[in-house]
C-alpha cells in the first residue's frame, strides 16, 4: 500500500528538498495552498487537498483540511475496525504529517498590527492536524521543525519507517510547538482585553513561559544540583544568542557571571572592559582602545580577576587578546574577535570565547523584558532595570559643585554600582574602579571594603552608592580617605544629616533620585 504525507507547512524552509526525498522514496504527497504551489514549481508530483477530501476550500481558505478525509485518515489505528470503516467511507491511511502553523507570533509584533490582522493569522486546521497526528504517535510521524526533515528522511532511507522511538519524539515536540503557539495567542487576547479596560500591565494575568532547552550543563551552582540551559525564541542579540567559537562546556555559574559581564559592559558606549568574580565586578574601565580598557580593569584588582569572566563592547584585536593570553580567565565575551585574536587563544583549549553580536533589533526588545525568580511555589517577576537616570535629572545637594569632569566620574561610578550586590559601594577615578563593596549587612562596611581595597588611590576619588546612606558615618570614612565627591539617590529620613556632613566635609554630593538594589 502506498504510504501517504500531508504537507502544510507556513515555513517554506527545507520543504522542497523533503518532498522529493519522499517522492522518490514513493510517497504520495498531499498539500495545500502555497506548500502546493511551492511543490509543484520545484516539480515534486503532489495532490492538492480538494482532490483528497472531494470538497473546495471555502471561507477564504479558512476550512481545506478540516475533513473527515483527512483527519480519519490520521487518526485512524491499525486495528480491525477502523480499516473497516475507513474501506466502508473510501478513506486511506496518512502515515506522515508535516506542518508548521501561521505566523502568528510574528504577525503580531509588527508595529501597528490591526487586530482583525492578528485574528486571521490564528491556525486552525494546523493545530487540528499536528494535534490529531501527535495522539496517533503508534501509527503517524508529526514533524514541526523544519530541522528535522533530514532525521525522518535519514530514517526512511536506513530503516523503511520512522521508527515508535522517534514518532514519541515527534510528538513531544509538536505538542511542545502548539503549546507555545496556544501561550503567544492568549497572552496577546488578554493584553488586547487588558488595553479596552484601561487596565493594561507589562505582566499578564496567567503568567506562562517557554523556552527550548540548548542543553544539560555539568551541574548548578554546586556539583549535587543539576542544571540546565535554556533559551527562549526571540534571543537574538541577547546573550543567551551568543555563540561559542572555543572552550570547554559552559556551566551553570560561567553563564550567571557573563550574564553580570556583559550587562555591565553594555552600559557604556566608549570602549569598556569588565572582570567579573561570582557576579560583582572586580575591575571595570574604560579606554581609548580595547587594550587599555582591559589592562586597567584587571589593574584594579588583579587578584580577584584570576579565573574571572571579561565583557569587552568592542571587537577584540591581536593586542588586547596578547595581553588577555597571560592570565587565566574562564570564558571572554565581545561582540567579534579578530582573526589574528582567535589564533593567539587557539592553545587555551579550556578558555571560553563566546561571541554576541547584536542583532537588526534591540537587544532589549528581543529579551523577555522580566527578571524572574521562584519562590516555594510561585514564582516573582519583575521588570529589567534598564538604564538609568540620565545626569540632566540628578540633584546637586552640596554647597560644593561639581565641574563637568566631575559629573562625567560620577556616571561612570553610578553605571558601574548598578550592577554590583547591595549593599553595593563603587570608588572609581579616571573611568577606572579603584575599590568595590558588595553583598554587605550594612552600607558603612561596603564603604570600608572599597576604600581598603583603594588604599591610597582613594584621594580624589569618586564614590557610587546603590541607595541612600541611613547615616553620616559612611561620608565621614568616605572624607577621611580624601573622596572628591558621592552619588546616591537620596531619599532617607536623615538626608538632612547625611547633607550637613557632606557640606562639614567639603564634599561634593549628587542624588539620582533612583535607586539600583540588586539582591
Amino acid at each position: 500500500m502506498m504510504k501517504r504525507a500531508v504537507l502544510s507547512v507556513s515555513d517554506k524552509t527545507g520543504i522542497v528538498d523533503l518532498g522529493k526525498g519522499l517522492a522518490e522514496l514513493g510517497y504520495e504527497i498531499v498539500s495545500t495552498g502555497g506548500t502546493f504551489k511551492t511543490l509543484t514549481e520545484a516539480g515534486v508530483p503532489v495532490r492538492y487537498v480538494t482532490e483528497l477530501t472531494g470538497f473546495p476550500e471555502i471561507l477564504n481558505g479558512r476550512v481545506k483540511t478540516l475533513h473527515p478525509m483527512v483527519h480519519a485518515g490520521i487518526l485512524a489505528r491499525d486495528t480491525e475496525e477502523h480499516r473497516k470503516q475507513l474501506e466502508e467511507n473510501g478513506i486511506g491511511y496518512i502515515d506522515l504529517v508535516v506542518v508548521n502553523l501561521y505566523p502568528f507570533k510574528e504577525t503580531v509584533a509588527k508595529p501597528n498590527v490591526s487586530f482583525e490582522d492578528a485574528i486571521e493569522n490564528i491556525d486552525i486546521g494546523g493545530p487540528t492536524m499536528v494535534r490529531a497526528a501527535a495522539k496517533n504517535q503508534e501509527r503517524v510521524a508529526i514533524v514541526v521543525n523544519p530541522k528535522r526533515y533530514a532525521d525522518v528522511l535519514q530514517s526512511l532511507k536506513a530503516e523503511g519507517e520512522i521508527s515508535y522511538a522517534m514518532r514519541k519524539q515527534l510528538a513531544a515536540e509538536a505538542f511542545a510547538h502548539t503549546a507555545d503557539y496556544d501561550k503567544a495567542i492568549a497572552d496577546y487576547l488578554e493584553k488586547q482585553q487588558a488595553k479596552e479596560k484601561g487596565t493594561e500591565s507589562i505582566f499578564p494575568e496567567t503568567f506562562r513561559l517557554t523556552a527550548e532547552k540548548v542543553q544539560d550543563l555539568r551541574y548548578g551552582e554546586n556539583p549535587q544540583q543539576k542544571a540546565a540551559f535554556y533559551r527562549s525564541s526571540n534571543a537574538e542579540g541577547t546573550l543567551a544568542g551568543g555563540v561559542q567559537l572555543q572552550g570547554k562546556e559552559l556551566s551553570y555559574n560561567n553563564w550567571v557571571d557573563m550574564e553580570a559581564a556583559w550587562s555591565l559592559a553594555q552600559e557604556f558606549k566608549e570602549p569598556a572592559c569588565v572582570i567579573i568574580k561570582h557576579t560583582n565586578p572586580c575591575g571595570t574601565a574604560l579606554g581609548k582602545t580595547p587594550l587599555e580598557a582591559y589592562e586597567r580593569a584587571l589593574e584594579a584588582d588583579p587578584v580577584s580577576a584570576y579565573g574571572g569572566i571579561i565583557a569587552v563592547n568592542r571587537v577584540i584585536d591581536g593586542d588586547c587578546a596578547r595581553s588577555m593570553h597571560e592570565h587565566f580567565y574562564e570564558v571572554i565575551l565581545a561582540p567579534e574577535f579578530s582573526p589574528e585574536a582567535r589564533e593567539i587563544f587557539a592553545d587555551k583549549k579550556n578558555l571560553r570565547l563566546v561571541v554576541i553580536k547584536r542583532g537588526e533589533k534591540n537587544a532589549q526588545a528581543n529579551s523577555i523584558g522580566w527578571k524572574i525568580k521562584t519562590i516555594q511555589g510561585g514564582f516573582l517577576l519583575q521588570e529589567d532595570d534598564v538604564d538609568t537616570a540620565p545626569a540632566s535629572e540628578w540633584e546637586v545637594v552640596t554647597e560644593q559643585k561639581p565641574t563637568a569632569e566631575d559629573l562625567h566620574e560620577l556616571e561612570f561610578a553610578w553605571r558601574v554600582v548598578k550592577h554590583v550586590k547591595s549593599n553595593a559601594i563603587v570608588l572609581t577615578k579616571n573611568g577606572q574602579t579603584l575599590g568595590v563593596g558588595a553583598g554587605q549587612m550594612n552600607r558603612v562596611g561596603s564603604v570600608k571594603i572599597s576604600l581598603e581595597q583603594a588604599g591610597d588611590k582613594a584621594q580624589g576619588s569618586y564614590l557610587a552608592s546603590d541607595a541612600f546612606f541611613p547615616f553620616p558615618d559612611s561620608l565621614e570614612e568616605a572624607a577621611k580617605a580624601g573622596v572628591r565627591a558621592v552619588i546616591q539617590p537620596g531619599g532617607s529620613i536623615r538626608d538632612a544629616e547625611v547633607l550637613e556632613a557632606a557640606n562639614r566635609l567639603n564634599m561634593i554630593m549628587v542624588y539620582t533620585h533612583r535607586r539600583h538594589f540588586q539582591h
